[in-house]
């Protein structure tokens, strides 16, 4: 058995996971995915469409508990794009929603849960796996493609260990699905809460839906989690006014909150008594690397934290040499024991054990303060050269967001060519006109473009690679 979970026999009779309509303990729960994994064994392979239901939760623990080796996928996958993954990897198994099934017409019905279905898809040569291997998760934003992330059974201990260490979930709190679990932020509020035997709140409902609502004040939700985009529509919800008594907790990860969103609900959440906490992450390090502690959101706006329990970082300049000193721009390093395996791009992958040691590079650019906290600059890659001037789209966009905060904007282009897009065609003259104004930008760099839909992925990411072609065809 993997160390995840395996401290069920002691929760006995506590509630679980609740629904519209039931409630079920940790020993019905252990029940449902013990039957499950029974069809697998040990060290198989199993493709699981994730949703936000009990069926799907089930299969995911118990495979894990049994050591089969899930991994996480949308069950909005495109078939094609499915159809590539089963090429590259070789499941042995599938756990699906039962209205996918046709999609395998070969493949052999073992066991139905739930409107769930596993089939067993008959290979006789499976690609051999690391005893270390606990899952796979596809990396933020890359949903369909063979890349994928390697997760142990130790990173997934030490990361649920920390997160509850320092998020201080408790027995009696209680958390709501209301992100995806095939995205690592999702599957986290997941493996935690069950991890101290608390309960989880499951729905496939939305924020815009009055039954999520409805459901956080009756189940009396003590915890709600976010990225940035959820955030954006809390706040266009009227979130403040919401009646939520039982909620202790916000937290948000998922990529940088904008300095006025961070501000506006620190000044809530210290007002009315609750927390919030910043974090920062990536599926590369199992879940989360760095927190900001509720106490310090308000005095530090903008800023991602520090360390999780367990972990460290350093900033390194471009010659790889670490930075000692405050407030001097470097790539963020990542060390502790939630960093992950590596990644994997087809089967034979899979058998690979450890090739990060505990060591990840982030990609992403951080500054440290005098007292040692950390911000998020920008991405390596999401930076340009204007006409010999170093340019952050991160803060180009962040400061539009700032000055048109009702519309739907992103960022993106080459060197000498930045492009606005936004779904707001009339404002965009003024958009640029206000970033040349404000960066000191010659506007004869600033491209715009009206959109139907800024893209974004499951999670709420903006796409960036998705809007591309635009300027690509420019060349």
């Amino acid at each position: 058995m993997s160390a995840l979970f395996s401290s069920w026999s002691g929760f006995g009779k506590r509630c679980a996971l609740i629904t519209d309509d039931v409630a079920v303990s940790y020993h019905e729960f252990r029940t449902w995915g013990d039957a499950i994994a029974n069809g697998v064994g040990e060290r198989a392979l199993v493709f699981l469409l994730c949703t936000n239901t009990l069926a799907s939760i089930a299969g995911y623990t118990g495979f894990l508990r049994h050591r089969a080796v899930p991994v996480m996928m949308d069950a909005a996958l495109d078939s094609r794009l499915l159809r590539h993954l089963v090429a590259l990897y070789c499941p042995s198994f599938f756990w699906m929603p039962e209205e996918r099934r046709a999609e395998f017409p070969k493949a052999e019905e073992k066991f139905h849960f739930g409107g769930y279905v596993l089939l067993s898809m008959g290979e006789n040569e499976p690609f051999p796996l690391h005893d270390d291997l606990a899952l796979l998760m596809t990396t933020s934003g890359s949903t369909g493609s063979p890349k994928l992330v390697r997760q142990s059974y130790e990173n997934l201990a030490a990361n649920t260990a920390s997160i509850i260490d320092y998020l201080q979930i408790l027995a009696e709190d209680r958390a709501i699905t209301n992100l995806p679990m095939h995205y690592v932020y999702g599957l986290s509020i997941i493996n935690t809460y069950l991890s101290a035997g608390a309960s989880l709140v499951v729905t496939d409902k939305t924020l815009f839906d009055r039954g999520f609502w409805q459901l956080m004040r009756e189940q009396q939700v003590t915890s709600l989690s976010g990225v940035p985009y959820t955030y954006e529509m809390l706040r266009r919800l009227r979130f403040f006014r919401q009646d939520l008594p039982a909620l202790r907790v916000l937290t948000q990860a998922g990529g940088k909150l904008s300095p006025k969103l961070h501000a506006q609900f620190a000044d809530w959440a210290e007002e009315t008594g609750r927390q919030f906490v910043v974090m920062y992450g990536a599926a590369e390090a199992t879940a989360r690397m760095g927190w900001l502690p509720p106490e310090e959101s308000r005095q530090h706006v903008g800023a991602m934290g520090v360390a999780i329990p367990g972990g460290r970082f350093e900033l390194v300049d471009a010659s790889g040499s670490v930075i000692e000193t405050s407030d001097v721009v470097g790539e963020l390093v990542y060390y502790g024991p939630n960093v992950t395996l590596g990644y994997a791009e087809n089967g034979a992958d899979l058998a690979k054990g450890d090739e990060r040691h505990g060591r990840y590079e982030t990609g992403d650019m951080a500054v440290r303060d005098a007292e040692g906290f950390y911000t998020i600059v920008g991405r390596r890659k999401r930076f340009l050269k204007m006409f010999g001037k170093r340019t952050n789209l991160e803060e180009a966009e962040e400061l539009l967001k700032q000055r048109f905060d009702e519309a739907e904007l992103a960022c993106a282009g080459r060197d000498d060519e930045l492009w606005i897009f936004s779904t707001d065609e009339a404002a965009l003259p003024e958009m640029k006109s206000y970033l040349a104004q404000t960066t000191g930008l010659h506007p004869t760099g600033i491209r715009t473009q009206c959109v139907e839909a800024i893209p974004r992925n499951a999670s709420g990411k903006v796409r960036y690679q998705e809007l591309e072609h635009f300027y690509q065809k420019t060349e």
